[in-house]
């Protein structure tokens, strides 16, 4: 049965091949999917990092310091730093803008104190030393010295931060603390979060403490829909590659009809033609899945956000791929099983 299955490849060859192709391109969106989703998360990190803090105080009840519409008086920071298990803390603001290059961006404005929490690892130029400068992400693709325009302010680029990013890959751009205060708040001394290093014990009234997996929780929560439509988009994805290797495997069961029917009558059991279609079906979606690795790969540069393609992915897509085989096969098998042997003595 394992040469005949071989043989029957081999002779619809082309067939085949064009199953393997279409499949692999299935199976390499539904990798990029993955690595899509994943993305939030790795860039959501990434930035946490970047910015270094131990805890986050925020306005109590708000529902954390990147989505929070509440403000703290600048006077506050001073309090927090003077609590119990706090080794310094900074003000920062975190707000949504529109930078003005030569097209309009959408970017996350982090301001922070100059030389303090949440100042960016620069990879070319280096970080602010007064108002008017900024350091942007690199995804924005800005020149260093580069003018940059901000609501009704005009900003230096004086240095980059590599693929700092959050909100799906919105670009961050680093500025210092008063020009983040005009923008946000018309120059008043308010701030939406305050960071520390180390994680206070007590707090003022009217404050409470996050710890970076809230802050993680806050930044992911508005992308909660976009990710639930990419898990939807990916097992839809996977019903699309088991049709394409179901229906080759049965237009190839329905060509061999009489094949069948002769191996039955010369003693072949169901189980055997059972276990030679699934052979062909494993096949077929275990070479789409190694051919998908290389495509997903091809097909990475081409989206406009980097994309962190987990390794568990990429190393359960032969299991899976092994499983939408076996399952596409089953209307072939029910095919093959009920052909009469009879056939095998009728005319042409």
């Amino acid at each position: 049965m394992w040469l005949i299955s071989f043989r029957d490849l081999q002779w619809r060859r082309r067939r085949f091949a064009i199953a393997v192709l279409g499949a692999a391109l299935v199976f390499a969106m539904t990798v990029l999917m993955s690595g899509l989703s994943s993305s939030f998360h790795s860039e959501a990190m990434r930035t946490l990092k970047a910015i270094g803090a131990d805890a986050w105080v925020v306005p109590q009840g708000a529902p954390g310091p990147f989505t929070t519409p509440a403000a703290l008086r600048q006077a506050e920071v001073a309090q927090v730093s003077q609590r119990p298990g706090v080794t310094r803390a900074d003000p920062m603001i975190i707000v949504h803008q529109v930078v003005r290059t030569s097209s309009l961006r959408d970017v996350n404005i982090i301001g922070h104190r100059i030389g303090g929490l949440g100042t960016p690892p620069v990879t070319a130029g280096r970080n602010i030393k007064r108002t008017g400068e900024a350091v942007a992400s690199t995804a924005l693709k800005l020149k260093l010295g580069q003018k940059i325009r901000l609501s009704n302010r005009t900003l230096t680029i004086v240095g980059t931060a590599k693929s700092l990013s959050f909100n799906g890959g919105l670009p961050n751009v680093y500025i210092a603390l008063p020009d983040a205060q005009a923008l946000a708040f018309g120059g008043a001394p308010f701030v939406t979060s305050i960071v520390t290093n180390g994680v206070p014990l007590a707090l003022p009234p009217g404050l409470s403490v996050m710890s970076n997996q809230g802050a993680l929780d806050d930044m992911l929560r508005p992308l909660k829909q976009s990710v639930r439509a990419i898990n939807v988009l990916q097992f839809l994805l996977w019903i699309v590659a088991a049709m394409i290797i179901g229906s080759v495997i049965y237009l190839s069961a329905l060509e061999r009809g009489r094949d069948f029917a002769v191996m039955k009558a010369t003693g072949s059991s169901s189980r055997s033609l059972l276990a030679g279609l699934s052979i062909q079906s494993v096949l077929l979606s275990l070479a789409a899945a190694v051919l998908a690795i290389g495509v997903a790969r091809l097909l990475r540069p081409l989206f406009p956000i980097p994309l962190a393609i987990p390794m568990r992915a990429v190393l359960l897509l032969p299991v899976i791929a092994l499983v939408v085989g076996l399952l596409a096969s089953v209307s072939a098998i029910r095919r093959a099983v009920s052909v009469d042997p009879a056939l095998a003595f009728g005319g042409p």
